[in-house]
């Protein structure tokens, strides 16, 4: 790979997750105080991702794999993005921000694919040059972060109660408008599969892969991975709302640092893999998930402060530990044949169907726990999900059985 083709990627992965992160980390805070919306409404808006990850497979199955370019798609879908996060960004109510959001969302999810898919075509050694180009992508997130917090101040409890979130939006607008035009220069992607072969909706939606789950083990890992999608949930709906609440100056810069430990962990992974195997990682994982939010029902804005922080930064083990670790174990029972139907299917249960119903419960808990001021009591917001991945854990820890897993980067 060149290095013009390596610039190019790069920087497609920078805008890709600098859009994602310019808007979806403050989107709780935004909804809350700009259209003052409720928990049910807040969940509704962040579920829209669970809906642009079931109907992506479609997108990219029935028309990018078949008849487009990737990299013209993807164009097309930021183009088709710029223009609904300006519409969002003009939005006063809930009612005319949701179609906007959720048009945006089913935009964005398939795009997610075609930015791998334009980048693997053009890599003889995906596993040596993929990780280089991956990367910018989360620097992308963390810089969307730090220019709301520290340049713009957007995310100040006072710029927060002027409405100043809504900038957020126009910003991440410019850059889909950017990347939206830049994608039209990548190298081609032609489609993977000739027009005139049938592709079926078991190919599609990784329906071969149902036959792992026979296997107990698998099976356990499946519910599991579905399972601990709840408290996932829980973190991205409300990590915004709970640090402005508890008035946290820089908040979307704080939330960075959950970023910034996935970089750092992602490293430590294939150690901590290797030494204990498999099954002790993830139960580390699903460990870390419920001392983060015992750390945030406990801590505060004050003198415990350091306890939100630790909290955020134990992102990088919930995530990597358990779903990095669950992309190879998924990997290694697969199998060639279905190797790309078996990670086909582990998304769209979890990022589909296990965040759906968990922006559901975190939406419906966070209403229950209003008190009479408008504020929340976070504390037992916090509780529910670190007692219910402490639940996964144990489900985890009894009925799946140790098995050797090669650890493969």
């Amino acid at each position: 790979m060149n290095k013009k083709t390596q610039f190019q990627l790069s920087f497609m992965m920078f805008l890709e997750f600098f859009i994602w992160g310019g808007w979806f980390v403050t989107l709780g805070s935004f909804l809350g105080n700009n259209l003052n919306a409720t928990g049910a409404e807040t969940a509704m808006a962040f579920s829209t991702q669970s809906w642009g990850a079931i109907i992506a497979p479609f997108i990219i199955g029935l028309i990018a794999d078949r008849f487009f370019n990737a990299e013209k798609i993807l164009g097309v879908l930021h183009l088709i993005g710029a223009y609904l996060m300006y519409q969002m960004s003009q939005s006063t109510e809930f009612a005319l921000f949701y179609p906007y959001v959720l048009g945006y969302m089913i935009a964005y999810m398939p795009t997610l694919a075609l930015v791998n898919s334009v980048s693997f075509n053009q890599m003889e050694n995906p596993e040596k040059h993929f990780p280089v180009v991956r990367v910018f992508g989360t620097i992308g997130w963390i810089l969307a972060g730090l220019i709301i917090s520290l340049v713009f101040k957007w995310d100040s409890i006072a710029n927060i109660q002027e409405g100043m979130l809504s900038n957020t939006f126009t910003m991440v607008a410019i850059a889909s408008l950017i990347l939206g035009l830049f994608s039209f220069t990548l190298p081609k992607t032609p489609p993977s599969v000739a027009k005139g072969e049938k592709v079926t909706l078991s190919d599609i939606l990784g329906l071969d892969a149902l036959k792992l789950l026979k296997d107990r083990n698998f099976l356990v890992f499946f519910l599991s991975s579905v399972l601990i999608c709840i408290p996932l949930a829980f973190y991205y709906q409300n990590i915004s709302p709970f640090l402005t609440e508890y008035k946290v100056e820089n908040s979307t810069a704080w939330a960075a640092l959950g970023q910034l430990s996935e970089v750092g962990f992602m490293l430590l992974l294939p150690f901590f893999f290797t030494k204990y195997g498999f099954k002790k990682t993830i139960l580390f994982g699903m460990l870390a998930w419920g001392i983060r939010y015992a750390l945030f029902a406990f801590g505060n804005a004050g003198d415990l402060f350091f306890m939100l922080a630790l909290g955020i930064a134990l992102h990088g083990i919930c995530y990597d530990f358990f779903f990095v670790s669950g992309q190879i174990y998924t990997d290694s029972k697969a199998g060639e044949k279905v190797k790309s139907a078996a990670q086909g299917l582990i998304t769209l249960a979890t990022y589909g169907v296990g965040m759906l119903m968990g922006f559901w419960v975190s939406g419906q808990i966070v209403d229950k726990n209003i008190l009479a001021d408008g504020s929340h009591n976070w504390q037992d917001v916090w509780l529910f999900p670190a007692f219910f991945a402490i639940g996964v854990l144990i489900l985890f820890a009894v009925f799946f059985k140790t098995e050797k897993v090669e650890y493969k980067a």
